[in-house]
């Protein structure tokens, strides 16, 4: 059984190790593309290090450099090439031609640029372990070099050689530290951008919110007044025609007026368009009382001058047509009384249904509406029954310099 076990899990197993290839491919294929500013790079200063190294004297303690030698500088130039791809290959194929240099007796000239400018590549790409590793391997190269050279290394070339180590390493992290502020600014300028977009988002949504509060208690009022119009219109036909002639040029009116809100809306959804104008306030309630009066509901109305910004007049008008729209929806009689007065620096908006037997109110829309509307005029809202009816109220803040 174990055999047969064995022998099934096989294709598994020789899946397993494929993978290692694979990615070993992977990563093979990635350093083999390098960049193209690094393969510019490594091309022109193989050039400029071979005519460098063909035509400097050199002194009488080297060997003459000949074609070992140019071809040991191209060599480590070359290796730039993988200086952002493999920075560790371009750091010890370069170090290791400087040992591989002095040993051959060649004077160092410029097979020493490639490592310092790898080194730089290390400590501004890479990471620690990267930073440290290209740090011994140019610490190994400088060790070889000075063991193995052949003319006479003084005091003042090994301090060119630790000038040289600090400028690409501090160099190197310098500009590492750039590029970070640099990526860090365009973060946060890239999260500004997204928190004024969303912003933005935030303050469309709450306007659509506001015209669709708008559309429900223009619409929803007036179909709801036109419906009970009609109703009483086609029960008091043949005993009241004259009734019924005027509750149908009620009707006629209140859908006109319906449009004329509906066409008000549409426009403030068109920027171009700069006539928003018609927004009712509580100089249109006597109107609004009119047609509620002609739904056969008796409506007592009294609206002494508040003082009120616009917004809050507009504000006051949707809070008493939405009472009165679903007072007349929900009940079929009883009087009906709506006050707006001054009470100290408040604006009190209430309306009172008479009736019995009311329940505790459902959080509908049109609750839903008027209570946003006064939350954000700064006010306060409250609706539910009450001894001898269901009451509607709210309350704004007063505005001393303006009157309405």
């Amino acid at each position: 059984m174990s055999s047969l076990a064995t022998i099934s899990d096989a294709p598994a197993l020789w899946a397993d190790r494929s993978d290692a290839p694979e990615a070993w491919l992977a990563r093979a294929a990635r350093w083999a593309r390098p960049h193209q500013a690094d393969v510019w790079l490594a091309v022109g200063l193989a050039a400029a290090a071979t005519a460098e190294t063909a035509v400097t004297p050199f002194d009488s303690g080297y060997r003459v450099p000949g074609g070992w030698g140019v071809a040991l500088v191209a060599v480590s130039a070359l290796s730039l090439m993988w200086r952002h791809s493999a920075v560790l290959v371009a750091v010890g194929v370069s170090s290791a031609v400087v040992v591989v240099n002095a040993a051959a007796g060649f004077p160092v000239g410029a097979a020493q640029w490639p490592p310092w400018i790898a080194l730089f590549s290390c400590f501004a790409f890479g990471g620690l372990a990267v930073r440290l590793a290209g740090a011994a391997m140019c610490v190994a190269a400088v060790t070889g070099y000075v063991l193995l050279d052949h003319g006479q290394t003084v005091t003042a070339d090994l301090a060119g050689v630790v000038m040289c180590f600090l400028i690409a390493t501090i160099g190197g992290d310098a500009a590492r530290s750039r590029r970070a502020f640099a990526a860090g600014r365009q973060a946060r300028t890239l999260g500004e951008a997204r928190e004024q977009a969303l912003a933005a988002e935030r303050v469309l949504l709450t306007e659509r919110a506001r015209l669709a509060g708008e559309l429900h208690d223009a619409l929803g009022h007036t179909v709801n007044v036109m419906v009970l119009q009609a109703g009483v219109a086609r029960r008091v036909f043949e005993d009241n025609p004259g009734f019924a002639r005027q509750a149908l040029v009620d009707i006629e009116n209140a859908g006109r007026d319906a449009l004329g809100e509906l066409d008000r809306l549409l426009r403030i959804l068109h920027p171009r368009e700069t006539d928003v104008g018609g927004s009712p306030d509580l100089g249109d309630l006597a109107a609004l009382a009119e047609r509620i009066r002609a739904t056969g509901r008796e409506l007592d109305i009294a609206v002494e001058p508040v003082a009120l910004s616009p917004s809050g007049s507009r504000t006051s008008y949707r809070i008493v047509q939405e009472a009165l729209t679903n007072a007349v929806r929900h009940t079929r009689s009883g009087r009906i009384r709506a006050r707006v007065t001054s009470v100290a620096d408040l604006v009190r908006i209430e309306v009172f249904n008479e009736g019995v037997g009311f329940a505790a109110p459902v959080a509908g829309r049109g609750l839903v509406g008027m209570r946003e509307r006064a939350r954000l005029e700064g006010g306060s809202f409250d609706a539910g029954p009450v001894d001898g009816g269901f009451r509607v109220l709210a309350t704004l803040p007063a505005r001393p310099d303006t009157a309405s």
